[in-house]
């Protein structure tokens, strides 16, 4: 890795109308891999710019959301799961009580020339620019960045990477990403990359090397970008990168943030290997430990965590719950405001503009108020053998009601109502309280498990919600699900790996898995055999996405599990785990290979 030269600026001034922006070039580099440019300040802003220090701009972002897969989209807007942005997306996520937004940008399919120009499709730029006033009327401060570029041609980590020529267009871009937005209010703020990739020391001064590049084109830019916010990052955008690794550049003029970004236990955020529960001491302890580590090592630095998430597609109700509560409360102890990722799938759905955990969403908004939540328990033991979640009220079909006892962690609060539909609860008759449970009473889960009560019916799914109601902090919902074990349509094929396997199932209660296990018929472990180490909730499970998904009538088998069955040479036998995670409530399916 070559040492960190200095820009040497060849100002020349080329005619040009005042009232636009004007172009400039690279010119060829010397043979000392200095980069040689043109520098016209060309930009200039009508009005003033109201200066905003970055500990305001990250105080008055917090907390955020994430405008994802949808500029940031390869290779386009409208090419991932998300139709194009319009402006009622961004009515939702202030409704919900979001103060920021983080509009990730993906510029690498939309450059119109090679270098030495890298010139940027000026549609796209109108674009990204629309986007960002959308946001702004709705009065969102606003963090726009380059994005996925990372994965194409920024990754000066490769063996082979030309790192002069990343260099060169990465400023091209940020100088016409610059003069694009020059004039922009104060409440928008530069991000230069997103997870700059790399793994070494001189990766990581690179890196730091890069965003003394970004800041450069932005004031060469000119308009009010020598005064706007910027959110500088370390290599990965980690903790622990970022921690050890990150410089802030010299003589920096700008008001500067740091940002990383927070995807930990990755087990458990990501549904890998059967991980579905969060909340021991362990666990609290560790994600504190994360956050401080990085806030001790800039103890004076505004610190921003501009992506973080938990989905509610696969990670557990009261598990993700708590997760939500215990990462915002945190994150304020130790002066660090948030962003939610939301790739569209996860959190809003943008069609019918509803959140799809609004639980989760109060529940971070209370914390962020400095409320506290009371919430349901649910398994925290790594060596459990099964599983309960205080977040559903699970009845088992074909049985007789009992009472329901659910762990409830109440952090101080009182229960003032409950409530099922229009109906409220009567304390002691349907429901009574003890210090660390809410107990239902038969009598009450029964209206739920036949027809006779308020036109609920007794069908196999959720067949109701109660909403609990406490002295501060957010209101919980719980849903009322009658269970009994999935029924595979079919049991048994011969594995073909030349695409995903639809295996057609009827979920019974909770339309998806708590889990997928899969075992040779030697008895081993299909993939990841290290899992045998695990506690019994997790040995042989198959990971999220990667191995396996669903819909609402499939269990979805990845070709690269497949690939995996044909590899090993034997049948193989995937469990589906359906909830309450109890055991009996599986069914098997078995792959043959001969």
């Amino acid at each position: 890795m070559r040492g960190i030269s200095l820009f040497v600026l060849a100002p020349f001034f080329i005619g040009f109308s005042s009232s636009q922006p004007h172009e400039v070039y690279p010119r060829a580099r010397g043979t000392t891999g200095v980069l040689q440019r043109q520098i016209v300040n060309s930009t200039e802003c009508p009005g003033t710019f109201e200066h905003v220090s970055a500990e305001d701009y990250v105080a008055a972002s917090d907390p955020g959301w994430n405008l994802g897969n949808t500029l940031d989209a390869i290779q386009t807007e409208g090419d991932w799961n998300n139709p194009k942005v319009e402006s009622v997306t961004f009515e939702d996520a202030r409704a919900a009580g979001f103060s920021s937004v983080r509009i990730p940008v993906t510029w690498a399919y939309h450059f119109i020339t090679d270098g030495p120009t890298w010139t940027v499709d000026p549609d796209w730029l109108q674009r990204v620019s629309d986007v960002i006033d959308m946001a702004l009327s709705y009065g969102f401060y606003v963090i726009t960045n380059v994005h996925h570029d990372s994965w194409n041609w920024y990754d000066f980590s490769k063996p082979d990477a030309d790192v002069q020529m990343i260099e060169e267009k990465f400023y091209r871009l940020w100088y016409q990403i610059g003069v694009k937005l020059a004039c922009k209010s104060s409440k928008v703020a530069f991000e230069p990359i997103n997870e700059p990739p790399g793994s070494t020391s001189e990766h990581a001064a690179q890196q730091n090397r890069m965003n003394e590049i970004f800041l450069k084109a932005i004031q060469d830019a000119g308009g009010f970008n020598a005064q706007r916010v910027v959110t500088l990052v370390g290599l990965g955008e980690d903790t622990i990168k970022t921690s050890q690794w990150f410089k802030p550049p010299m003589n920096i003029s700008n008001p500067w943030a740091l940002q990383y970004h927070y995807y930990s236990p990755y087990d458990f955020i990501f549904g890998a290997w059967g991980k579905t529960i969060w909340g021991s001491e362990a666990d609290i302890t560790a994600l504190e430990s994360d956050i401080a580590n990085v806030r001790n090592n800039f103890t004076q630095v505004p610190l921003i965590i501009g992506e973080w998430s938990a989905s509610p597609i696969h990670t557990e109700t009261a598990a993700r719950w708590k997760f939500y509560d215990h990462f915002i409360r945190l994150a304020k102890k130790y002066n660090t405001s948030t962003m939610l990722w939301d790739n569209g799938a996860d959190q809003l759905d943008r069609t019918v503009h509803i959140w799809r955990d609004p639980v989760a969403i109060d529940v971070l908004m209370s914390a962020q108020k400095g409320e506290v939540n009371s919430l349901p328990d649910s398994t925290k033991d790594a060596a459990a053998e099964s599983q309960f979640s205080s977040a559903f009220l699970f009845h088992h079909a074909g049985t007789m009601p009992t009472d329901q006892k659910l762990p409830f962690v109440f952090n101080g609060n009182t229960l003032d109502k409950v409530t099922a539909g229009s109906i409220v609860l009567e304390k002691d008759w349907d429901y009574f309280v003890a210090s660390d449970s809410i107990t239902f009473k038969s009598n009450f889960v029964s209206n739920f498990v036949r027809p006779s009560w308020n036109n609920f019916t007794s069908s196999i799914g959720i067949a109701g919600g109660i909403v609990l109601s406490f002295s501060q902090g957010a209101d919980i919902c719980l849903r009322i699900v009658q269970w009994d074990t999935p029924t595979l349509l079919e049991t048994t094929s011969m594995v073909d790996a030349s695409e995903d396997l639809y295996i057609p199932i009827s979920w019974k209660g909770l339309s998806k898995p708590a889990a997928v296990r899969a075992m040779k018929s030697d008895g081993g472990i299909l993939v990841d055999d290290w899992t045998q180490w695990l506690g019994p909730l997790q040995r042989g499970r198959l990971t999220f996405d990667s191995h396996y998904n669903w819909d609402s009538a499939h269990l979805i088998l990845r070709r690269s599990l497949l690939e995996s069955v044909v590899n090993s040479g034997q049948n193989v036998t995937i469990t589906v785990e359906g909830f309450p995670r109890v055991p009996g409530n599986e069914a098997n399916y078995t792959l043959t290979v001969v």
